[in-house]
């Protein structure tokens, strides 16, 4: 019986693509891959099967794909050596006889210059290496998370306006959740091998739109307040995040006021067969995110 696997098994993405497998396929039919199985005992529980395995342990990996047909590859975590983890595990799948691999990187335009450190380069270098290997593939790209927009307007935002550096470009922001409902449908139906897709939510909005949908929830005015890199810098680490970690966020929202990622092609309601879910939604159904 060929099973389907879906890396990082205990993590968000890797976690939910598995609960939206179970009402798609058997559980019999599912693997899910830990470097600790007993950190998804949820999913063991409904009959999902465990295995153990390391990115950075070629063995492991081989045994854990045994049997299996279809991997989703979910990226390591930044600012780790993702370019030769996600090598190693495509060789490993090559070895063990896996047909096809899904990979979602980060959504990046044709043609753009824009770079994400530790993102962009690794998700290019995985692409370039499946399309070298024997295993058919398919490539979901991820915009911006809605969940995200916590990170980059601050826990305050209802009562200190949306702080962020100036720019009026747009981004087309994704659930996590609707996400991993469209992997789950590019993990068990035909047609997908060899395509690629940018999983675009819609519809696109600036942080000055942001501003906008929080005042409609709350009934009173949020500002948009433009602030200088340094400044944003500044508000972050005060708010308790690590140098290093304040100058990644920055780059997203950089990248967010230059529209990296403000298409809307329908790849992500196509998949789904209804519309995703919006950001103004997500803040009314989550309104602690912006408090």
């Amino acid at each position: 019986m060929s099973k389907i696997l879906v890396t990082g098994a205990s993590g968000h993405l890797g976690r939910m693509t598995l609960q939206h497998l179970l009402g798609r396929r058997p559980a019999t039919e599912l693997v899910g891959l830990a470097r600790d199985p007993g950190k998804a005992a949820d999913l063991a529980a409904h009959g999902v099967e465990i295995r153990a395995g390391d990115y950075v342990d070629h063995d492991s990996l081989t045994r854990a794909f045994a049997g299996v047909e279809k991997v989703l590859l979910v990226p390591a975590p930044a600012f780790t050596d993702r370019s030769t983890q996600h090598a190693t595990v495509i060789a490993a799948a090559e070895e063990a006889g896996v047909e096809h691999i899904v990979y979602p990187p980060i959504i990046r335009k044709a043609g753009s210059e824009f770079a994400l450190p530790q993102v962009t380069e690794p998700d290019t270098a995985t692409i370039k290496v499946l399309e070298a290997s024997g295993l058919r593939s398919t490539i979901l790209g991820h915009p911006p998370y809605i969940e995200s927009v916590q990170g980059y307007i601050g826990d305050n935002a209802f009562e200190s306006g949306v702080r962020v550096p100036a720019g009026d470009g747009k981004v087309a922001p994704a659930s996590r959740a609707d996400l991993a409902e469209a992997q789950a449908v590019v993990l068990t139906e035909p047609g997908h091998e060899g395509r690629t897709y940018a999983l675009h939510g819609a519809p696109a909005v600036s942080f000055s739109d942001v501003a906008e949908i929080l005042s409609e929830i709350r009934g009173t005015t949020v500002h948009h307040v433009p602030l200088s890199d340094e400044e944003y810098l500044d508000q972050l680490v005060a708010g308790g995040l690590p140098g290093a970690a304040a100058e990644f966020v920055l780059s997203w929202v950089h990248a967010v006021n230059r529209g990296e990622w403000d298409d809307q092609p329908g790849h992500l309601e196509r998949l789904l067969g209804r519309k995703p879910t919006t950001i103004a939604e997500f803040l009314r159904d989550h309104p602690a995110t912006a408090r």
